[in-house]
């Protein structure tokens, strides 16, 4: 199991090479597909961690595409107070959804201190507010442990497993759960119409 600190939090891109039409592609940071391929041939899995509050939580890295400080949303009628408003991503519309207020522990007051990772669900963007980035993380399939059942939502339905890291526990998310399709389609048609006017 490996851990690699990120060195900076801001305007990084982490988009796949050979995928010169992804939003976000551009001379940042890349992931390639071939140090990739081998992490899966040997089993292993590579995620982005971050912290929400005093918990660490991690995505998929084949799934985030930039990672960039807070900036303001147009905000948007008649939608979940855990959707923080739109962002025009270089052309996308992608919703952004403030990830504690998504876990029920209240609307995060922003800074810019506070760190926005744009990630794919299926095959939209959408942006999850976070506090801070930590760590590109290698871990062994067999190192993710099934979610326990609790009493709260939040593991059994947001959550794909867990992970201890010396004494460090990271929680790995599954957006597709997290996240409802409607919902991001509701969000990006009427960001669409919105910014038009």
């Amino acid at each position: 199991m490996e851990s690699n600190s990120l060195a900076t939090q801001e305007n990084m891109d982490l988009t796949r090479q050979g995928e010169p039409n992804s939003p976000g592609h551009n001379q940042g940071h890349t992931t390639g597909k071939t140090g990739m391929a081998v992490a899966k041939d040997i089993g292993q899995q590579q995620f982005i961690t971050f912290t929400v509050g005093d918990q660490e939580y991690g995505v998929d890295i084949m799934s985030v595409r930039e990672i960039k400080g807070w900036v303001e949303t147009t905000l948007l009628p008649n939608t979940p107070e855990y959707m923080r408003g739109v962002l025009n991503l270089r052309g996308v519309i992608v919703p952004i959804f403030d990830l504690r207020c998504r876990f029920g522990l209240g609307k995060t007051e922003a800074t810019n201190l506070h760190v926005i990772i744009i990630i794919a669900v299926k095959n939209r963007m959408v942006g999850i507010l976070v506090d801070t980035v930590s760590d590109i993380l290698t871990v062994s399939n067999s190192d993710i442990r099934d979610v326990p059942k609790m009493e709260t939502l939040i593991e059994e339905e947001y959550l794909s497993g867990l992970v201890t890291i010396e004494e460090r526990m990271v929680a790995l998310l599954n957006q597709e759960r997290l996240f409802d399709t409607q919902i991001i389609e509701n969000g990006i048609a009427t960001g669409e119409i919105d910014l038009e006017d």
